[in-house]
């Protein structure tokens, strides 16, 4: 069957000519697209019956999943729901340090000081709003703090290698004058390195029935660059702050069932080959990530030092760099008043683990009609089309490092914890560790349907440039490409259906 899409091929070797390649910086070009008739399947049957929903299935956390209210912004925002009463200190106190503003060097009060010189936000919260997803800026106006801009070249071009390369480069480096990610805010007395600047080109998607679909395809660029231009190789990733609920839980999966679901050679042929991110630690083995949109963390703990080393410019007992991302090329922030005092990081283990504590425990909502007719026919075509070949429903618990009430939990997150190729509409062509540019992992879904609710807005994906999950699934490609088009070619009350699904989860 020939691609939906011209410009995408469904297969895993990418775009179909050099030409196409010009393509990358917008991810999809302008025009339309037209879903060709007459080459597909019939549609399933509008009267699908629907399955019942599986024992604990309305709890997707289990027993830690939340006892509070779901309708209203402070959702994500409460801790687990079997957790003991000893516990509940360490949670609010954990939330205040999260919520908590950052100021720079030398400040009065020496456990509130060390942000920057350069940084993206000044508290935990400022990026998760509310515990919840970011959003990309709404204009040229808005700012980006709760969106990063990943920014590398290639390895070989940072020790003198060729200067230019047009295979994907296997490893990379951090961009000689800015270092690993653009910082848009800085304390007094410095210039902020820049500001992100988005734009879109939009392109409409006919799907069975008639229905028009307007996607838009971001291309990213940085202005007022206040310290020189940018290595002429510099790639360009940008991420939105993903929510903070389950983390404790997706923890205690145990490892040895996310490598059972891998299956890098595609060895049942069935177009998924889902492969775990192997992070390699300084001096250590390597571990299996989890975290972020890379499954670039392999521990909470660790996500949590990462972000404040490098969107707040805090050290912390696991990662001691007073300075945040500088490079040798900002001498002016290498020279600049720090936060340590008698060799103890900015933030002291025992803040810093309350920190994680509250992250590992912020619980997932209970799911919404979820015995609703249509929300389980559309449960039943999740499943029927392929979407829980990567969005795994269920898993059980292990040890849980967050706490043994987040142990031998049934928990559905909808998630498969793997890489996966996604195709060339969402490369963003920057590795990521061992993750290729084409390569994602698959995000949880529980929770989605209440974005809205707690952040004000519907954006999806990795750059948040789906503004709705109907958008979200029709920029699938790559091993999710069969999914996407078995999407495209249901009926609109078929696809209504499915994505109220989704929204309940």
């Amino acid at each position: 069957m020939p691609a939906l899409f011209d410009w995408v091929s469904p297969s895993r070797g990418g775009m179909r000519s050099a030409s196409r390649a010009r393509l990358i910086s917008f991810g999809l070009a302008a025009g339309a697209v037209v879903l060709a008739t007459g080459l597909i399947a019939a549609s399933p049957d509008a009267n699908l019956k629907s399955a019942a929903l599986e024992p604990g299935e309305a709890l997707p956390g289990g027993g830690a999943t939340s006892k509070a209210s779901t309708d209203n912004a402070n959702a994500f925002s409460h801790a687990s729901g079997n957790m003991a009463f000893q516990d509940e200190l360490k949670f609010k106190v954990g939330n205040g340090i999260f919520k908590k503003m950052w100021v720079s060097a030398p400040a009065s009060t020496l456990a509130s000081d060390g942000l920057g010189p350069l940084y993206n936000a000044r508290s935990c919260q400022a990026c998760h709003i509310k515990d919840g997803r970011g959003h990309p800026p709404s204009g040229p106006d808005d700012d980006a703090v709760s969106m990063l801009l990943r920014l590398s070249i290639p390895a070989e071009a940072s020790s003198g290698g060729a200067a230019a390369n047009l295979e994907p480069p296997k490893t990379t480096a951090p961009e000689p004058t800015y270092g690993e990610q653009l910082q848009d805010l800085s304390v007094q007395g410095h210039a902020a390195e820049g500001r992100l600047r988005v734009d879109y080109a939009e392109t409409s998607v006919r799907l069975q029935g008639g229905e028009t679909v307007m996607l838009r395809a971001p291309r990213y660029s940085i202005a007022d660059l206040a310290y020189g231009p940018l290595h002429p190789l510099t790639m360009l990733s940008p991420r939105i702050a993903q929510p903070m609920i389950g983390l404790g839980l997706l923890e205690a999966i145990p490892q040895e069932d996310i490598l059972a679901r891998a299956d890098p050679e595609d060895a049942d042929g069935d177009g998924v080959s889902g492969r775990p991110h192997w992070v390699r630690r300084e001096g250590g083995a390597d571990e299996l990530g989890r975290f972020g949109w890379k499954a670039s963390s392999a521990s909470v703990r660790r996500q949590a030092a990462e972000a404040f080393a490098g969107d707040i410019g805090v050290s912390t007992p696991d990662i001691r760099r007073p300075y945040g991302d500088c490079t040798k090329a900002q001498s002016f922030c290498l020279n600049a008043p720090h936060g340590e005092t008698a060799g103890a990081p900015e933030i002291e283990e025992k803040l810093f683990s309350l920190v994680v504590f509250y992250s590992q425990n912020l619980a997932v909502p209970r799911r919404r009609d979820a015995q609703a007719p249509d929300v389980l026919k559309g449960r039943a075509l999740f499943h029927q089309i392929g979407c829980a070949a990567c969005h795994a429903p269920s898993h059980k618990t292990g040890e849980a490092p967050g706490g043994a009430h987040l142990a031998d939990q049934t928990i559905w997150p909808y998630t498969d914890l793997l890489l996966h190729d996604m195709g060339e509409g969402l490369a963003d062509h920057r590795p990521d560790g061992d993750a290729s540019g084409r390569e994602w992992r698959t995000p949880p879904l529980w929770g989605v349907g209440l974005t809205q609710t707690v952040n004000g807005h519907t954006f999806l994906l990795h750059d948040g440039r789906a503004r709705n999950v109907l958008e979200a699934i029709l920029w699938h490609g790559g091993e999710a490409q069969n999914a996407r088009d078995a999407f495209a070619r249901l009926t609109k009350s078929e696809r209504e259906r499915l994505i109220a699904f989704v929204n309940s989860l």
